[in-house]
């Protein structure tokens, strides 16, 4: 196992998935400075929790142990990689597949980072007549609401725009294992693995 290797692919993933070195330590139970000796090549995570590591970064464990992608996986084709951008001057909703240079009403997007699904912004999901049902209890008005929830597979990307004094009660149809991507108007953009 090349070690370098290994730990070049985890910081690419890691930064792909959009997490950052503390919020994945906590989702694998280490701590930040682990996360960060593995990305330096200075160590690799034992094999139980090398499969946690591929799965939270949506490798396959035989790549992740190879430290390389196969030729078809680095392209930026696939939709688990998508980035979401929000124009604040006209609130378009952008989205790539990849890193893009993104830019609306003459301004340059930064895509949005997500941050970990929870308390208002924490979707009800459930598997229902072969999609899925997504509901929130999540305020609704002029000043604060729900922009859009977008789901994303491998292959797919969906996305729901919301309004204002619009309930959140979406179906979407289930294409595999994803996220579910939320955005707020106030608080940004947040992400629930499903």
């Amino acid at each position: 196992m090349d070690q370098k290797k290994i730990g070049a692919l985890i910081a690419e993933a890691r930064r792909k998935a959009g997490y950052t070195q503390q919020q994945l330590a906590e989702r694998l139970s280490v701590t930040a400075q682990a996360v960060s000796k593995w990305e330096r090549g200075c160590g690799c995570p034992d094999l139980p929790l090398a499969g946690e590591v591929s799965r939270l970064l949506g490798l396959r464990l035989e790549d992740l142990l190879s430290g390389e992608l196969p030729k078809n996986q680095q392209d930026g084709g696939n939709m688990k990689r998508s980035r979401f951008y929000v124009c604040p001057d006209c609130g378009n909703i952008l989205a790539s597949s990849g890193p893009a240079a993104i830019s609306c009403c003459g301004k340059t997007l930064e895509a949005l980072t997500p941050a970990e699904a929870e308390g208002e912004h924490l979707p009800s999901v459930e598997y229902m007549d072969g999609g899925l049902y997504v509901h929130m209890e999540h305020p609704m008005e002029k000043e604060h609401f729900i922009s859009f929830i977008a789901y994303v597979t491998g292959g797919s990307l969906f996305l729901q725009r919301m309004y204002p004094e619009q309930g959140i009660d979406l179906r979407f149809p289930r294409n595999g294992h994803g996220w579910f991507y939320i955005y707020c108007n106030q608080h940004g953009l947040f992400r629930l693995r499903y």
